[in-house]
């Protein structure tokens, strides 16, 4: 368990209300993907692919694509995100408590992070083909201090994890760890982390949780906000946060995910990654 200081630089408190998503124009399909230039249509779906020009050769590049799907495997995961009346994508439940989750049997994915580092923004993009899902959005701190579960079909179920750092709640810490350790359903935990400023000491210490938890299965680390940040300082932040994997974390998938929910960029590659990892889809690459 972590120490009273961790704890506190854990805690956040995030208070949620109901949007329906909006249908604002945006590159959020494979359809409107298709019909962009090819070099743009590549920077969208593979967000690295815009820095690659603006690093040294000495920079280990095949770390950032290692997970390089096809625009087959794209299109068979978009699908998944995609509701019908066979496929009912929609909020579920919220729980406080290990002991309180619903009788799910689908595999699940949590994302987790620090407050404002824009998880409700990056869930409502990754749901932005079921308009009618109700994505929880944060608007004043003190309220909600639950885990939300949305189920894709009987594909897989996501989970909205509260955000630690600033005013968390009190039991942040007792809520999440046994989720984390002892949750079977859980397949990957995504942690999140604001791309336009340093790694923070609240991050620093979730990946050392994480650590401690001794989780039976990965975390992943997600890139939010690429597009407040210009090419030098994403870069730098990169290659920080590519020395932190490789040297600073034990159960940490290689390869971090560059993401934009204002302009969808890695919105697609995210989705393809979560059907993969649930078991949904075999990639070709």
């Amino acid at each position: 368990m972590l120490g009273l200081k961790q704890r506190a630089l854990l805690q956040t408190r995030v208070s949620y209300w109901p949007l329906v998503l909006q249908r604002w124009h945006r590159v959020d399909s494979m359809d409107k993907v298709r019909v962009l230039p090819e070099r743009r249509r590549e920077g969208h779906l593979f967000p690295f692919k815009e820095l690659e020009k603006h690093l040294s050769s000495q920079v280990n590049k095949a770390q950032f694509e290692i997970f390089h799907p096809s625009l087959e495997d794209l299109n068979l995961a978009e699908k998944l995100f995609t509701p019908s009346s066979k496929h009912v994508i929609n909020y579920s439940t919220s729980a406080v408590r290990l002991g309180h989750l619903p009788n799910l049997k689908q595999p699940e994915v949590c994302f987790i992070g620090r407050s404002n580092v824009g998880k409700s923004s990056l869930i409502r993009a990754l749901f932005s083909l079921a308009p009618e899902v109700e994505v929880r959005v944060s608007k004043t701190p003190g309220h909600t201090k639950k885990m939300n579960f949305f189920t894709v079909g009987k594909a897989f179920c996501l989970v909205d994890m509260p955000g630690y750092g600033y005013r968390a709640p009190r039991d942040f810490v007792e809520m999440v760890e046994p989720y984390l350790q002892e949750h079977h359903n859980l397949v990957r935990t995504f942690l999140l982390v604001d791309g336009s400023i340093p790694l923070q000491e609240a991050d620093l210490i979730a990946v050392e949780m994480f650590s401690q938890l001794s989780l039976h299965v990965m975390f992943q680390l997600v890139v939010t906000k690429i597009d407040k940040a210009g090419p030098g300082t994403l870069i730098t932040h990169l290659l920080q946060l590519q020395d932190f994997i490789n040297t600073q974390t034990k159960a940490c998938f290689p390869q971090p995910f560059l993401l934009s929910s204002i302009h969808f960029s890695g919105v697609q590659l995210l989705r393809c990654f979560i059907a993969h990892v649930t078991g949904k889809l075999q990639v070709s690459s």
